[in-house]
Formats: structure tokens, sequence, C-alpha cells
């Protein structure tokens, strides 16, 4: 079942996002268009307090016109480590930043593989030092250290509904869920 590419040209190519036409061979020999959209990968930072909560920003996206809350996150700048991406945007969009001993991959995930490339990377940091103001003054309403018992909830009442943010709290609770269990549960 899988899909052979023979060729790929550019229909639109920003920054941001670049829209590529694929000339696909399906599995059941049919030949094709198939338009992909490219884009950067994603570094995000779950970074959690000795109180068991994770910091997280109210947003409004003005794309979907919604607010809602999310971890830090950002784009991955070419010749960066998705970690030190994680690391960077933490402290660009709050202020904090992680003690380098601290910073894990919790996730990885690829939110829509049919139609884009893009790869995300959650982290987890804890034990963040204060260093500053947040540098980035675009991104969030505010900051607030969220109980990890509340997001369960959070999710139900869609006040947490960007995907990689969602990946990176269930992450989160799983996470933890398997480090407190007894050994051997």
């Amino acid at each position: 079942m899988r899909w052979t590419v023979h060729g790929e040209h550019t229909l639109h190519d920003t920054p941001w996002v670049r829209l590529r036409s694929l000339d696909v061979e399906r599995p059941d020999g049919t030949r094709g268009d198939y338009h992909v959209v490219r884009l950067r990968d994603l570094a995000v930072t779950a970074a959690v307090d000795e109180h068991r909560r994770v910091l997280m920003m109210w947003r409004h996206r003005f794309v979907t016109d919604t607010w809602a809350w999310e971890l830090p996150m950002g784009l991955v700048e070419d010749g960066e480590s998705a970690a030190g991406a994680a690391a960077r945007e933490l402290e660009e969009e709050t202020g904090r930043r992680p003690r380098p001993d601290s910073l894990r991959e919790l996730v990885y995930a690829q939110p829509a593989g049919g139609i884009t490339d893009s790869q995300h990377f959650v982290f987890r940091a804890d034990g963040c030092v204060r260093v500053g103001e947040p540098t980035e003054q675009n991104e969030s309403d505010r900051l607030e250290w969220i109980p990890l018992t509340d997001l369960p909830a959070m999710i139900t009442r869609k006040e947490i509904v960007s995907s990689a943010t969602l990946v990176g709290v269930m992450a989160l609770l799983l996470d933890l869920g398997t480090r407190a269990a007894p050994h051997g549960a």
C-alpha cells in the first residue's frame, strides 16, 4: 500500500508555508496530482513546577477567532535543534528558562501526515528558572500555572484546543501517571 512520488513542483512558497503539487502513483497504479503543505517543525514545552502545575498561556488565535490555553511553542529555526527551539520559545514567551538537565522529550507527533510534513516535538521541563519578563509581546494575554488535575475538565470545556497543546498535556498526564504508578503495576 505504498505510494510513490515521481516529482514535486512549487505552487506557493513563503518562509511560513510551502504548498507543493506532487506527482504520485497510488498503490492501485493510478497517477495524479496530490497537494502537500510543507511546514517548519514545531517545538513545544510543558514546564512543570514542584506543585504539579503546568505553565500555560491564554492566547487569541485570529485565524479561528478563538481564545484558549496553550503550552509555549514555536517554530524550529534553520540549524536549531528541536530541544533548543523548545527552550528558546519557553524563555521568549514566558520569561522562564529550563534547567539544562531538566528538558526531555515527552512525545513526538505528526499532526496531519496526510497533508503536511510538519513534525511536533513536545518537551517536558521541570524546575524552570525565571530570568525576566517575556520578550515576545504578541503571544499571550496572560500566563498561569495550571494544576494538572484541572487539565481533563479544561479539555472537555474546549479551553484547550490546539492540537500541539492537547497532545502535550495528554502525554504529560500519561507520563505523570506512569511515574506515579507503583512498581510492577
